[in-house]
């Protein structure tokens, strides 16, 4: 990345004439430039060190391709299982924001589906689809204080009384329309007991359920978000891939969405219905 280029001198002779030379100015710490994701030439297209065609196609999935592209190895059963399931829980919940603004977009221009696709991805914030991350960051957060001798349940205890006491969202906690408990959420935890792979951040999300009963003085929904995280972080994601997963399932299920919008419109009637809703006052 180069800041903005500093005008040098006119070139004074040639073709160039009342043109102008730049000087480009690195930003940031200089790095090899490399990579080791894919590759083409004329008769192959190598990913991760292998042949797309005569190796990948035909023999792995979707879900096993998107583990092989971030991680540049193939996933394991439990991989595998848990980035699906996460997939399939987090790529349709309705009319949400992201799905009303893609449908809006096509509405206003319906060649244009790669902006509505767009649309809908960059509402992907702190409070629709990105929770996950923060949760991840909490969760690694917390893991380090029990790798340092706290217990699980104290450092639970701490993190939630610290969000209350700051006046703060807890990141997991609260549905506007799951209540008392996010079916996804439960889901999840099920079939982690039942594939026996619960880690250390899976336990504190358990015990952060507790916790926030205990601080709250009452049980908030744990919403989907917080087990997505602690089962990628359980199966060694990092935290910086955790919004990758509601980012790719929520792609597929906006272009279900505009789809539907091109055959059945109802974008403008969504925005006829903003209308309505939404009064006007004089100054």
């Amino acid at each position: 990345m180069f800041a903005q280029p500093e005008r040098l001198r006119p070139e004074l002779t040639g073709p160039a004439r009342n043109t102008y030379s730049y000087a480009r100015v690195q930003i940031g710490k200089a790095e090899e430039p490399f990579t080791r994701i894919s590759r083409a030439s004329a008769d192959r297209i190598e990913v991760r060190g292998r042949d797309l065609a005569a190796d990948l196609m035909g023999r792995l999935t979707f879900t096993e391709y998107f583990h092989l592209l971030l991680t540049g190895r193939e996933p394991t059963d439990d991989e595998r299982f848990f980035l699906d399931l996460l997939l399939v829980a987090i790529a349709e919940h309705g009319f949400v924001p992201s799905n009303v603004a893609a449908r809006m977009t096509l509405a206003a221009d319906p060649a244009f589906l790669q902006g509505a696709v767009a649309a809908g991805i960059l509402g992907a914030g702190t409070v629709i689809l990105g929770a996950a991350e923060d949760c991840a960051r909490m969760l690694e957060s917390a893991r380090l204080e029990v790798e340092a001798g706290e217990s699980p349940a104290a450092v639970a205890r701490a993190v939630a009384r610290r969000y209350r006491d700051e006046g703060r969202r807890l990141p997991g906690f609260g549905h506007p329309l799951h209540r008392p408990v996010d079916p996804r959420a439960e889901r999840i935890l099920e079939l982690v007991d039942a594939r026996g792979v619960e880690g250390p951040h899976l336990a504190l999300a358990r015990s952060l359920r507790e916790a926030v009963a205990e601080t709250w003085e009452r049980p908030l929904t744990l919403n989907v978000s917080l087990p997505i995280a602690a089962v990628m972080l359980d199966l060694g994601y990092g935290s910086a891939v955790v919004k990758a997963v509601p980012i790719l399932a929520r792609t597929a299920s906006l272009l279900a969405h505009l789809a539907e919008e091109q055959e059945r419109p109802v974008g403008f009637l969504m925005a006829a219905r903003a209308e309505e809703a939404v009064e006007f006052r004089d100054e």
